[in-house]
């Protein structure tokens, strides 16, 4: 099972550890209270873990790779193989500008708690068309491909029904509904949650910056924690101009630009970010974002990268 980088052992280990509490849930139930707050955030790392998997891959195995994608199709929520045609295909290509189906700014630019919530919804309806027009090419012009993305769906949902029908089985003479409690919060709410806040990571590195700017595109997130617990997903301008760049180079890449960045996009934590922007932006307007540059969807705007 040899991998590309060394780093990544700490991916397959959080991978392996988020296995590990699903069955320690599926043995006793009893230790879903205590576990499934954790299986909520390795689902979220897992999320990470299929962003940087599908931009380096993980294994030097082309098999272990695609396995691999399948193992996390499970905890991200949705099938990995749909990271081409929404993220290196769309998002990368036109970075919050007109044609990005994840944009921030389509139906409003405010940067409010209402916006954020109903974001996934939009940002989930828009990158369907992405997904339809690839699933369409490649079934006509890349047949072993096409194989593999019809498997990941089956996998997705068959995954989801057999953990389900398993846990029923497991607990169908004990408590009435311990075996839906069991699935729901031990699988289906860590994928659910999953997928939503990955989107969200993307709604906050994006809204109000400058879209049209050589380094002012994204907005950072530069505290150690949670690039630890994230594979150092806060480092997103370096990302977006290094695409292929292994996620544990990134600190290192961002240090490099750092002070070509607006210093109002070098953010030091999320947490505060978070309290500063929702709670307090509400009611003390100078605590919240402000637009950086152009209107994102302004296509006059574009001396384009």
């Amino acid at each position: 099972m040899p991998i590309h980088h060394a780093a990544d052992i700490r991916s397959i280990l959080w991978v392996m550890i988020a296995i590990t509490l699903v069955v320690i849930q599926y043995s006793d139930p009893r230790w879903v209270v205590y576990l499934s707050p954790i299986s909520c955030y390795l689902a979220i790392a897992c999320g990470t873990i299929s962003h940087n998997h599908n931009h380096r891959a993980t294994f030097k195995s082309p098999r272990w790779n695609t396995w691999f994608g399948h193992v996390l199709t499970l905890f991200y929520g949705y099938p990995t193989l749909m990271w081409v045609p929404t993220h290196n295909l769309n998002h990368h290509q036109f970075v919050n500008r007109p044609g990005d189906a994840t944009a921030t700014w389509r139906y409003t630019n405010q940067h409010r708690l209402w916006v954020v919530l109903t974001y996934p919804f939009v940002s989930g309806y828009f990158q369907s068309f992405p997904i339809r027009e690839y699933i369409s090419k490649v079934k006509n012009g890349k047949p072993k491909l096409y194989a593999r993305i019809r498997l990941q769906y089956t996998i997705w949902m068959g995954g989801y029904i057999g953990l389900g029908v398993l846990a029923a089985l497991l607990y169908h003479n004990q408590q009435t509904g311990l075996g839906l409690y069991l699935w729901f919060f031990s699988v289906i709410l860590p994928a659910i949650l999953s997928s939503t806040v990955i989107m969200f990571f993307n709604f906050v590195q994006h809204i109000h910056t400058d879209a049209w700017s050589e380094h002012d595109h994204s907005r950072n997130f530069t505290g150690w924690w949670f690039n630890f617990l994230f594979f150092n997903n806060g480092y997103h301008t370096a990302h977006h101009e290094h695409p292929g760049m292994h996620w544990s180079q990134l600190p290192k890449a961002h240090a490099a630009i750092a002070a070509t960045i607006n210093p109002k996009l070098n953010e030091g934590n999320l947490l505060w970010f978070v309290f500063r922007q929702y709670v307090l932006s509400p009611v003390f307007p100078a605590f919240g974002t402000q637009q950086i540059g152009p209107f994102p969807g302004d296509e006059t705007s574009s001396s384009s990268p």
